[in-house]
């Protein structure tokens, strides 16, 4: 069996093997506009460090992506994916290690060792508590994926996690790389659209002044362009574009969900899709 497996691939369907975000990302896959990238099985996050043979399948894998994106080195994100991560009753949102922009054969190894360990720290394990998961044995994988450079990120909500109401989308977009958003240090602008009419019905577009962006190595938070600052992050077919991608896959996963996108190249990709443990 290999030890690495492709998005889209049958055995990363399976959330045993490859963690939540990474199995629920690889069903999406053939439908949808995902980052190509692979899983590294779970692992012991109390474990020895990554065996030789896994870090050359590793390393086998990411001059794979190297040869499909045409550069010797292409930036990644490495991100965490535990075994019992994005489930309906626990996210593990911010509790794991992610990185962005890694190049490098030795740079992504070490990511992926990173990402295994931080399912052990003293955070993450007074989540598990938090939420009486298993404290033991703690099983995590890592999702390998071609970074995207993002204009604009976006974080999306089948139903409003404010009210609570289900018959509304919330959308919250922002500048550049998602962590600004998701790590709260931009405001970012919030759009609100009806599910059944897929009409907006308000629009608060932030002044925007901190945003994410791609550095020599990983990121760097940066100002904002003054000329964008108060500029709304989507225009109008955009707010519709991700409402109807949240939509599509609330029907097809059968309960609310949130998304993480990014806008670059004037395409428009799904980076996360998990359930909202949070409603009113």
């Amino acid at each position: 069996m290999s030890a690495i497996h492709w998005l889209g691939d049958d055995r990363c369907h399976d959330d045993e093997l490859v963690g939540g975000k990474a199995a629920s990302l690889s069903r999406l896959a053939a439908s949808h506009t995902v980052p190509h990238g692979f899983a590294v099985p779970a692992l012991s996050a109390s474990g020895p460090p990554l065996p030789a043979p896994l870090a050359a399948a590793i390393e086998v894998a990411y001059r794979a992506l190297a040869d499909r994106h045409g550069e010797p080195d292409p930036p990644v994100a490495v991100r965490s994916s535990a075994v019992d991560e994005d489930g309906s009753d626990a996210s593990f949102a911010g509790q794991h290690d992610t990185y962005l922009n890694i190049r490098g054969t030795e740079a992504v190894i070490q990511a992926v060792q990173r990402c295994v360990l931080s399912a052990a720290s003293s955070e993450a394990l007074a989540y598990r508590a938090q939420r009486g998961l298993a404290l033991d044995d703690v099983r995590i994988a890592v999702l390998v994926q071609e970074l995207v450079a993002s204009d604009v990120s976006a974080v999306a909500f089948s139903a409003n996690p404010l009210t609570g109401g289900l018959d509304e989308i919330m959308i919250n977009a922002s500048w550049g790389l998602g962590e600004s958003i998701v790590g709260g240090t931009v405001t970012p602008d919030t759009f609100v659209v009806t599910k059944q009419r897929t009409e907006i019905v308000w629009k608060a577009v932030a002044l925007k002044e901190r945003m994410t962006v791609l550095a020599e190595s990983g990121t760097l938070e940066v100002e904002v362009p003054p000329d964008l600052r108060s500029r709304p992050s989507l225009d109008d077919a955009r707010i519709l574009e991700v409402a109807r991608l949240v939509t599509l896959l609330e029907a097809t996963s059968g309960f609310p969900v949130d998304i993480e996108c990014a806008i670059a190249r004037d395409t428009l990709f799904l980076l996360q899709c998990r359930p909202i443990t949070t409603l009113r």
